[in-house]
């Protein structure tokens, strides 16, 4: 009777998300919020503009307000210290547009999958399995922004920095949430913005998809965040990231790119600090041990191209016959602009987790 879990994230400030992509709406539930925060519908929906459709014409256009409505836990501006409930209506679904996928399974999809599992599955748009599902955790991330915000001083900051064979190159330490909003990419480098742009164009007129990579940052994280062996901050924040839709991979700090290097080329050398002990270098990406270092937490997470194109694709019916797909519909020809404040949200419910978690330990004196 388990077969449902899997749609809860968190061990203090938790979330559980709910809604398809083609149901009357999406939502969170999110419980362990301190009371007396300052906070309203306007805090959520700076965040869900930024993650719904239809933003430019490298997204897809599928016509969404995606306007936050707060049910509970709110009251005179204020939490109350009880569960947060947040409802999104969905007002664009078109289902009808799905209907040639009702008896077959998309390539790359989780339509065979969720047969699989559950002997039953939701075809219009995917349902849980839609990136729509995401509407909740960027409601949930904009709590956790305003929390870290207003106790911690705590930032989080996300960008696409690759797209397919076009990279780019900015300065992790000063990239600012303008120069990331300044072009639809959601690139700060204009020169690579404008190519990754192009890029993205060619692949929609040729029926394709790209991928790529969103690099993110955390400033101001203290150290001491996260725990030894299973929880550490590195594997909550790897889980976050890898339970995104499309998502494909992650690595923090330098990531796969230590494996070419020496340890005496790649240790994060100890100076003193103003507040105590500092690295010299961040080539741990803010986490040793499981435990944040008091340095920028920075990761990235790796994208694969959106799985719905518009070329033709072999693929079988739920019968196990052979047949051809073209699919329908709107979709993104690359998820990464749209990802990057997905990619905000769950590093910050798992920075406020963990920040909350932390509030617990009861250090005793010498």
């Amino acid at each position: 009777m388990l077969a449902g879990v899997g749609s809860t994230f968190g061990t203090t400030f938790r979330l559980a998300t709910w809604g398809e992509s083609h149901g009357a709406g999406i939502g969170v539930v999110v419980d362990g919020c301190p009371p007396r925060l300052a906070l309203d519908e306007a805090d959520l929906q700076r965040d869900l503009d930024r993650r719904r459709p239809g933003q430019s014409r490298l997204t897809t256009q599928r016509g969404e307000a995606d306007r936050a409505e707060i049910l509970s836990g709110v009251f005179e501006g204020r939490t109350t210290g009880a569960p947060i409930a947040v409802l999104v209506r969905n007002d664009d679904a078109r289902s009808s547009a799905y209907d040639h996928l009702r008896d077959l399974y998309r390539p790359s999809h989780a339509d065979f999958t969720y047969d699989a599992k559950y002997g039953h599955r939701d075809w219009r748009g995917g349902g849980r399995s839609s990136a729509r599902e995401t509407i909740g955790r960027v409601a949930a991330g904009a709590i956790a922004r305003r929390l870290l915000a207003e106790v911690a001083g705590i930032e989080v900051l996300a960008w696409v920095s690759r797209v397919h064979e076009v990279g780019s190159t900015v300065d992790v330490a000063t990239v600012s949430l303008d120069d990331v909003e300044a072009h639809p990419t959601r690139c700060p480098d204009p020169v690579a913005a404008e190519a990754m742009a192009e890029a993205i164009e060619d692949a929609r007129r040729d029926g394709d998809s790209l991928g790529g990579i969103v690099t993110c940052v955390a400033r101001g994280v203290p150290a001491g965040l996260g725990a030894p062996v299973f929880d550490r901050l590195e594997a909550d924040l790897a889980k976050g990231m890898l339970s995104l839709p499309a998502a494909k991979g992650f690595d923090v700090g330098s990531g796969f790119d230590a494996v070419s290097m020496t340890g005496l080329a790649h240790n994060d050398a100890f100076v003193p600090g103003p507040d105590g002990p500092r690295t010299a270098t961040n080539r741990s990406g803010g986490v040793q041990g499981g435990i944040s270092t008091g340095d920028d937490v920075a990761f990235r997470v790796a994208f694969k191209p959106t799985a719905t194109i518009a070329s033709a694709q072999d693929t079988v019916t739920v019968d196990n016959e052979a047949t051809t797909l073209e699919a329908k519909g709107r979709h993104d020809p690359c998820v990464l602009p749209r990802a990057v404040p997905m990619v905000e949200a769950m590093a910050l419910v798992v920075l406020a987790d963990h920040w909350l978690r932390q509030r617990a330990v009861d250090v005793l004196p010498d």
